[in-house]
């Protein structure tokens, strides 16, 4: 398995087997996400590779995706912070469109997990990055992804419902200015 760092162009040439990899990888509990989610997920997608900023990590076995992490800086405006089920202080949510990276989507094939490509693919992701912080959202019974982002050292900050009708997620942020951060 080889993991590589793709700008918005070249992940978005991938985008059938990125698909692929969003379908198998979300169609199983606690998501329960079909061939609607999917396509909804590449409209945003399509929009997302060309965001400022936009980069992947992309795990492959041979030339074939295994797994996929991607995001981009959120802007100043970013809505973001508006779906928070709770309110957090204005430190927090302020954005000054480089402050934070989104990390919008982290999946790996059923048959990769636990070999270490979302560990891979979350470290290329964060190395070089100039945010101080990375964000994220992820469902709260999602037992071995929040084993995950809690052991490379993200927090838990709120919880959201990112958009109507969609689960509640929780909000989680990790703090890419320490040097005691276990991903860097």
């Amino acid at each position: 398995m080889t993991v590589r760092l793709l700008g918005g162009e070249q992940t978005a040439q991938l985008e059938a087997q990125l698909k692929a990899v969003f379908a198998e990888a979300f169609v199983e509990p606690p998501y329960g996400e079909g061939p609607a989610e999917t396509e909804r997920a590449f409209r945003r997608f399509r929009s997302q590779v060309r965001r400022r900023g936009f980069r992947a990590a992309i795990a492959f076995d041979g030339e074939d995706v295994v797994g996929m992490a991607y995001g981009y800086p959120l802007s100043a405006n970013t809505s973001r912070w508006d779906t928070l089920t709770h309110n957090v202080p204005d430190e927090l949510r302020h954005e000054d469109g480089n402050r934070t990276f989104g990390l919008f989507e982290l999946a790996v094939r059923p048959g990769w997990r636990r070999l270490g490509a979302a560990t891979l693919m979350h470290r290329a992701l964060v190395d070089g990055l100039d945010q101080a912080r990375m964000m994220l959202n992820t469902r709260p019974e999602a037992v071995a992804a929040q084993a995950a982002y809690l052991s490379w050292g993200y927090r838990r900050v709120g919880s959201a419902i990112p958009w109507e009708g969609a689960a509640r997620h929780d909000v989680m942020i990790l703090d890419l200015t320490g040097t005691s951060d276990p991903v860097r």
